[in-house]
């Protein structure tokens, strides 16, 4: 069997909302987040080749192009699961900061799940499909649901229900230039009574997958404590400059404006456009081609 290779967009994410509330006996810990997908996306090209293996490779940057990158991963999975043996290629446009808290890898694995399961006619279920990704990462299960613009997560990540998300504005993303590891991160965050309460809906109160309260934009929820980030103070304290960026975003006329997942990349949500151009420009002078201006990703 020999396919050439098809394409997929691997939208990025924002976290509008992210509640540490607590670490599970597997060392894990458990989650309450409002992740909404974004228009900027990688491009995913995935194709079969004869023979066996996997080669990947990504053009123009410094990822590994072996087993300790996740796309790679996620089709290693994926043939062992099915148990195919055919030579998959991979090549990845990379478009999404690396290591930025915006689920880039994460949106790539899970985009090479789905392209394999469509080439290779498996046929799998969706449940199957998000087995394979929450055995990757906490963020693949939410790109698997290829449809969800924006979901409520659990977990670790693997709980998903549908939300409205936000929509209506523009989303300016700005990435200091410098990684942040996902585990140091986790490592030093203290779980104290300082976490914000504030919580989203216990899930007694869930009726047909859809959250009480967000039948609505999610930027008409009431008060401030609708958009937070428990990992914000963990990465700041390291990382002065994100705070810095967040007041610069708010003083050019933000609605809001919080660091996604554990940084350090910030998003500031403009409903203005013309507020949105300037804040861009003005950090498109200081950061380059690390700052992008995008929009709530729909189907």
């Amino acid at each position: 069997m020999k396919k050439p290779l098809t394409t997929i967009s691997a939208p990025a994410k924002i976290n509008l909302y992210l509640r540490v509330k607590g670490k599970r006996p597997d060392g894990y810990h458990e989650l309450e987040s409002v992740m909404q997908k974004v228009e900027l996306a990688d491009i995913v090209k995935v194709g079969i080749e004869e023979g066996e293996g996997i080669s990947l490779s990504c053009p123009g940057t410094v990822l590994p192009e072996d087993d300790t990158n996740l796309a790679w991963r996620a089709a290693r999975l994926f043939l062992n699961e099915t148990r195919f043996e055919h030579r998959v290629k991979i090549v990845l446009e990379k478009n999404i900061p690396v290591s930025a808290g915006l689920g880039g890898g994460s949106s790539d694995a899970a985009a090479v799940l789905l392209a394999l399961d469509r080439m290779l006619r498996t046929g799998l279920e969706e449940d199957v499909l998000l087995k394979m990704a929450v055995r990757l990462g906490a963020d693949v299960p939410f790109f698997i649901k290829k449809n969800l613009p924006a979901a409520l997560a659990g977990g670790i990540g693997e709980r998903l229900s549908p939300v409205t998300g936000i929509k209506d504005c523009e989303i300016l993303l700005v990435n200091p230039g410098f990684p942040v590891s996902t585990k140091w991160v986790f490592d030093n965050f203290a779980l104290t009574t300082n976490s914000n309460p504030y919580i989203l809906a216990p899930e007694k109160d869930c009726q047909s997958g859809i959250y009480p309260g967000f039948g609505q934009n999610f930027l008409d929820r009431p008060g401030p404590e609708a958009f937070f980030n428990d990992l914000e103070s963990v990465t700041i304290s390291r990382y002065p400059e994100i705070d810095s960026i967040k007041k610069t975003m708010l003083t050019d006329g933000a609605l809001v404006s919080l660091m996604s997942g554990s940084g350090p990349t910030v998003f500031g949500i403009f409903t203005d456009h013309g507020k949105a151009i300037s804040c861009y420009d003005k950090f498109r002078g200081r950061y380059g081609e690390n700052v992008f201006l995008t929009r709530p990703w729909h189907p």
